[in-house]
């Protein structure tokens, strides 16, 4: 049975036989048509989703040419049908002339600018959250798809595999990096009450049990204090990164000194 591969299709409006915009899909139509509407409500800035908000329901899909040959061939088509279409005086919305890929589709100056001008004043690393995010309104990702995406990462950033494995001081990327008291704050506020995934948890018997039984017979120091005492005062080994070493030497001077 031969196995259909995609098919060329056409945007018009309705009482217009001037065609729009000419894309490929490897599915359906009707279903590439409820996507191309599905990214215009979702705000997507390009000449064509503009117009597909614009026109609405007036505007619709069919397809031009069918294909069961390979992605190839659906690919020439669509440059085919483009370069028909332009010449025939078609006001093609396409921002390239089709294919696999952009095809070296340079951005315009006016192009650049409106691009600037939505992200300008953006904070960095702050999330859009609401209406005001790209993904506001979308369906949720389904079990099935979240199954799917964590059987195809796991391990993926394990041992060796992981970009950052055996890698220590300055030549780990986060080597020197501190966290402001904004984010430090934000951090806390987020985790706080209700929102602690912990809140109102208590420890069973069992448990309590199992981590006394793991950690006896183990020196464990109740407080930084106390592990200073144990392990430099005790021992009289001085480091210059503890700090109470550093107290205790300087409150020495000042003893010597009076």
């Amino acid at each position: 049975m031969t196995q259909f591969i995609g098919a060329i299709y056409a945007f018009y409006t309705a009482g217009s036989n001037e065609a729009r915009y000419v894309g490929m899909t490897t599915n359906s139509v009707l279903v590439r048509e409820r996507q191309h509407f599905k990214t215009a409500m979702a705000g997507r800035k390009t000449p064509f989703y503009d117009w597909l908000r614009k026109e609405g329901r007036h505007a619709y899909a069919i397809p031009l040419e069918v294909f069961f040959t390979d992605l190839d061939d659906l690919a020439d088509a669509e440059i085919r049908w483009i370069r028909r279409l332009r010449r025939k005086g078609h006001r093609l919305l396409n921002l390239t002339d089709g294919g696999r890929g952009p095809n070296g589709h340079v951005w315009t100056e006016e192009q650049r600018r409106a691009a600037g001008d939505r992200a300008r004043g953006r904070p960095t690393g702050v999330h859009r959250r609401g209406p005001e995010s790209p993904n506001w309104g979308r369906a949720i990702h389904s079990d099935a798809q979240r199954a799917k995406w964590s059987e195809e990462r796991k391990g993926k950033n394990t041992g060796a595999d992981n970009p950052n494995f055996g890698k220590f001081g300055i030549e780990h990327p986060s080597y020197g990096h501190t966290v402001s008291a904004e984010t430090r704050l934000l951090l806390s506020e987020q985790k706080r009450g209700e929102r602690n995934p912990n809140f109102g948890k208590v420890t069973s018997a069992e448990t309590r049990a199992k981590q006394s039984a793991a950690l006896k017979g183990r020196a464990m120091p109740s407080s930084v204090r106390n592990a200073h005492t144990r392990y430099h005062t005790n021992k009289g080994v001085f480091k210059d990164t503890c700090r109470h070493c550093i107290d205790d030497a300087m409150n020495s001077e000042r003893e010597n000194e009076s």
